[in-house]
């Protein structure tokens, strides 16, 4: 009976085993691409990194040559590779090759950065899609997938943190800064200037 139960426990768990995903996607300060899609339904955590170079072990203090990004695990039996990269494009400023909102240089780029050829070709297709909506290119590249370095422990959930930090305006709890700086940097108010009714929203 026992060995019998453990059976059918495996075969309830292991379609859902098989339907978990990852992307790996850089879109700026990674703090907020977490905040954005840790409550997108089917997405089971978010993760902020760095990825893209080629140094191994990259902390905040140093990580030239990498960006700052977010590892997303999903069920893609509830939402799909594409949908979900159509939802990132949508969270940024795809027209900004510079960096995005204040945050400025190559660590705040935007990219994809894909996992074998059919990630590869679902982004692609996403980006065509997103070009055609906006009808100007889009500047965010779609990269192989290279290491994924997971970022300090600090980094993790910040926007829900209750640490006391200190900000421009004064002392703040840390999900309160983290509030003033996204608003400070104008991330919302950009995104509907770049894609009006089709931005990304939650």
């Amino acid at each position: 009976m026992i060995k019998y139960a453990l059976a059918v426990l495996l075969l309830v768990a292991s379609p859902a085993l098989a339907k978990t995903e990852k992307a790996i996607v850089a879109g700026g300060c990674f703090w907020c691409v977490e905040s954005d899609f840790e409550v997108v339904p089917g997405v089971i955590d978010v993760v902020s990194g760095y990825s893209g170079g080629d140094s191994a072990n990259p902390t905040y203090k140093n990580h030239e040559g990498h960006y700052e990004v977010v590892e997303i695990t999903f069920d893609n039996s509830k939402i799909s590779y594409a949908d979900l990269i159509a939802k990132f494009l949508r969270s940024v400023d795809v027209t900004d090759s510079g960096g995005q909102f204040c945050d400025r240089g190559p660590a705040y780029r935007t990219a994809i950065f894909a996992n074998g050829p059919d990630q590869t070709a679902a982004a692609k297709a996403a980006v065509a899609d997103g070009e055609a909506v906006l009808g100007r290119s889009i500047v965010t590249p779609v990269l192989a997938q290279k290491t994924f370095w997971i970022a300090e422990d600090y980094h993790q959930d910040y926007y829900k943190g209750s640490n006391i930090v200190l900000t421009r305006a004064g002392p703040k709890k840390q999900s309160n800064a983290y509030q003033f700086y996204r608003q400070s940097c104008g991330r919302d108010e950009q995104v509907k200037a770049v894609w009006g009714a089709e931005a990304f929203s939650h």
